[in-house]
């Protein structure tokens, strides 16, 4: 999974340009926010790693 994001992040910085530190940051954390909320993983049974979370969360609330 961390093997995959990684070949995301590399995707966004290979395809945009960026012409301060802002812009860059403001990016990652947009794309950071649309993995964890809106793009669903296969190896989580095609949830989003947030809706997974959610689901621990009852069945193992001390990880957290």
């Amino acid at each position: 999974m961390i093997e995959r994001f990684n070949g995301r992040i590399a995707d966004v910085l290979r395809t945009n340009r960026f012409d301060s530190a802002a812009s860059l940051k403001a990016t990652l954390r947009h794309f950071v926010y649309l993995y964890n909320h809106h793009i669903p993983q296969q190896n989580l049974h095609y949830k989003t790693p947030l809706q997974t979370l959610q689901q621990w969360y009852p069945q193992q609330p001390q990880l957290y």
